[in-house]
């Protein structure tokens, strides 16, 4: 059940002269796929009070109201001398005007594009900001001579860390961050944190992996003992292994032979939501994503991804009946560039019209290029079917550029040890999910008992099903065992391909379950389970979760069984 607390801002001193001010959302803040674990999150602002005083990151305008009472409760907002910045969004806007009001003192620090950023929120030309291009200290007494490292991504432009060498405090912004809410302040007992954290990574950092990458290098030259994140709690037990996880995640990117480009523009951030949630759907099918910011892009950068990627994308909101000139540009780069066997496909938000997706469609078709789905157009901000839709819509298009690949590989014929581990059989059964107006269904045949108290039991979920995003821990499904004899109009009616967002129980009958997900109706028994822990197993996840109740529906019937020749596919 979603928490039914309220959102609250949680105050806590982490080092000398230091504080953090977390303030708290128990339920999921946003339609964004970073926030789809629907496990809630905080936004991490930090006070250094110190001969001067500087505020790290205000949280945006969701929290402004109690945010800046509990501020001006702990702070004179008078003595504050700056407001650090490591990234600026519109919807920080608020709480920053909020703040100036009460404090027109502030000096504000950020990065260049961070400063054409704050300019264009505040829509004051007049600020005073002090840019940090990386050689630029910020000395506020007794010791805390802050040092400043540009971290930029195609997603985060502007995004800028900064190091304090009395506390040895590394203040990350977006990096090493998860969206999970909580008491917790630091990440003591930091494996329950696992998960959240490489799923925070997979859908922000992964398709960037090269910038990560080369940001992790910049900051490996401070000395931290503590990362202090944007989102979720604070990393200082864990920081050896978070670092390691995220080398080794940017690395499982970098080194796949298969990549595509990703260009976008974005002009109130909806179309960057949607780039966003179609990387994740790519990525998680092993295929490595190039996102290219094109408003920040130079046109070799967008040359050269395109050259070498399999496959490209084209994301642009519509202003004024056309698409911006950054996508314009890019458009010409693309079709002077990219050679028409490459896969392609467009998507964009739109205000009000859209022209500018069906313009970009039409000169990719004359131009006779196949496409990896259909165009996706979204008026306004996403909803989650929607971005369910666009992750599904990024897993086609991954599997469309591997699929020839795949059938040279079932093509060799499997050697002996292939054979034996496919003699390993399991029983046929269907998965059926739903968390809020998402639900999703897969064929399974890798299930086993894993645990007699309590009754448990394990299921190999490949990266790229669909319904994988629903497997996290926490969520709940059904196991729907099938029936020898009966199986097979299910098995058919689950194999078949689905469009993106298409509902996988259209002719299918089933009831709900308690738990809210599909019970098939001619299935021979099902179980209503909890998913408590999850493993990355190569190209698969498994899956371990209890059972919290179950029915035989049929006495009489017997278990279908998956038997295989092949251990090399299903």
């Amino acid at each position: 059940m979603p928490s039914t607390k309220p959102r609250d801002v949680q105050v806590c001193p982490i080092g000398t002269d230091t504080t953090v001010m977390r303030s708290r959302s128990w339920t999921r803040l946003r339609f964004e796929i970073e926030y789809a674990l629907s496990k809630g999150t905080t936004a991490n602002s930090y006070v250094i009070k110190a001969d001067k005083t500087a505020l790290f990151d205000p949280p945006g305008e969701t929290f402004t109201e109690i945010y800046l009472q509990a501020l001006q409760q702990r702070f004179d907002l008078n003595s504050i001398d700056y407001v650090i910045l490591g990234h600026v969004n519109p919807n920080r806007a608020a709480t920053l005007k909020a703040l100036l009001e009460i404090a027109p003192q502030i000096t504000f620090v950020c990065s260049n594009p961070g400063a054409i950023n704050l300019r264009g929120a505040l829509e004051n030309p007049d600020l005073q900001i002090l840019v940090m291009r990386g050689e630029e200290t910020l000395d506020l007494g007794k010791g805390h001579n802050l040092q400043f490292i540009p971290t930029p991504n195609p997603r985060y432009p502007d995004e800028l860390c900064t190091y304090d060498p009395q506390t040895e405090i590394l203040y990350t912004d977006k990096l090493f961050g998860a969206h999970i809410c909580g008491d917790q302040i630091g990440d003591e007992g930091w494996e329950v944190f696992n998960e959240d954290r490489r799923y925070y990574f997979d859908c922000l950092m992964a398709p960037h992996a090269r910038q990560i990458e080369t940001a992790l290098d910049k900051l490996s030259e401070f000395p931290a003992r503590m990362y202090a994140t944007g989102h979720g709690p604070i990393v200082r037990y864990g920081l050896i292994e978070l670092t390691k996880g995220y080398r080794q995640w940017c690395q499982q990117q970098t080194s796949l032979d298969t990549t595509v480009a990703l260009l976008y523009a974005s002009a109130y951030g909806n179309t960057a939501t949607l780039a966003q949630a179609i990387a994740r759907g790519i990525t998680k099918a092993g295929v490595a994503v190039e996102s290219i910011n094109c408003e920040f892009a130079d046109p070799e950068e967008i040359r050269t991804a395109v050259e070498k990627a399999g496959g490209f994308l084209i994301g642009s909101p519509t202003l004024g009946g056309h698409a911006p000139t950054p996508i314009q540009v890019a458009l010409g780069i693309v079709l002077s560039t990219a050679t028409n066997n490459k896969l392609a496909a467009v998507f964009g938000s739109f205000g009000w019209s859209g022209e500018a997706v069906d313009l970009i469609e039409g000169k990719l078709k004359d131009a006779g290029y196949r496409f990896g789905f259909e165009s996706i157009r979204v008026k306004f901000k996403p909803d989650d079917k929607t971005l369910q839709m666009c992750e599904e819509a990024g897993t086609d298009f991954a599997q469309a550029l591997k699929k020839a690949k795949k059938v040279r590989l079932q093509s060799v014929p499997a050697t002996t040890t292939e054979q034996a581990v496919g003699r390993v059989v399991g029983s046929l059964c269907v998965l059926t999910a739903k968390q809020g107006d998402v639900s999703s269904a897969m064929l399974a045949s890798w299930v086993s008992q894993a645990s007699f108290s309590p009754p448990g039991l394990t299921i190999a979920v490949a990266k790229d099903r669909a319904v994988e995003s629903l497997t996290h821990s926490g969520n709940k499904f059904v196991l729907n065992i099938l029936k020898e004899g009966n199986y097979i109009g299910l098995m058919k009616h689950f194999l078949k391909p689905f469009t993106p967002g298409q509902d996988r129980f259209t002719g299918v009958a089933s009831q709900p379950a308690e738990n809210g997900c599909a019970i098939l109706s001619d299935a021979l028994a099902y179980l209503e389970c909890a998913v408590k822990s999850r493993m990355e197993v190569g190209d698969h996840w498994l899956v371990y979760a209890t059972v919290e109740q179950g029915k035989v529906l049929n006495n009489e019937g017997i278990t279908a069984v998956h038997h295989r020749k092949s251990a090399n596919h299903y």
